[in-house]
């Protein structure tokens, strides 16, 4: 058993790191779900970008965009990417490593039409991480895409979730003189039990 109290507190790793996103919201001035995604090419040379976080779920954390982007086709070729979240407000990190599929259904319909129309539209004119010869270009798609599209578009068979289920989760916190709080969950696949370890700052 490791000595877990307080914000580390508790048997369910996603019901902590709701928990710490919940706190987030409150204390974070800018964008409490941005995570750093990261993922490898087929050369495996790393690569990361900010994204946004859009569910914590029983099992998974999800997060939706264009499949054709550099990172959707790594992560399609790897099946695999790792994650952080950083409140620098909180001093609270959380890192995620894990499997990756596809939330391409009704989940993923009610996302897009839940954001604003602008951004529907904006996710049929960009044909993201390809180049662009100038943001009027960009703009000229757009306005073809609105007067094709209208108000409602559907969401487009390019974008999308994708859900990762972490094989290993690590909640760390701020300590004085920097003597972190860390402690990891780990397991060998998603239907076997976690194994919890306090790791050294």
């Amino acid at each position: 058993m490791t000595d877990r109290s307080g914000i580390f507190a508790g048997e369910d790793p996603f019901v902590i790191a709701q928990s710490w996103l919940t706190e987030a919201r409150s204390e974070e001035i800018n964008d409490p779900e941005a995570m750093a995604l990261a993922t490898v090419d087929e050369t495996g040379l790393p690569n990361v970008r900010m994204v946004l976080l859009k569910e914590i779920e029983p099992a998974a954390f999800v997060f939706y965009t264009n499949y054709e982007s550099a990172k959707a086709q790594e992560i399609t070729s790897a099946g695999k990417a790792a994650f952080v979240l950083h409140w620098k407000s909180l001093r609270r990190q959380v890192r995620v490593r894990g499997l990756v599929t596809r939330e391409d259904g009704p989940q993923a319909d009610g996302y897009y039409r839940s954001r604003s129309l602008k951004s529907r539209l904006g996710a049929w004119a960009s044909q993201q991480s390809r180049p662009l010869e100038s943001r009027a270009a960009l703009m000229a798609e757009v306005a073809k895409v609105t007067a094709r599209k209208g108000t409602n578009p559907d969401r487009p068979p390019f974008w999308g979730g994708f859900r990762i289920t972490p094989l290993e989760i690590e909640f760390w916190a701020d300590g004085a003189f920097r003597l972190h709080d860390r402690f990891r969950w780990r397991r060998n696949d998603p239907a076997s039990p976690w194994e919890i370890t306090r790791l050294n700052p």
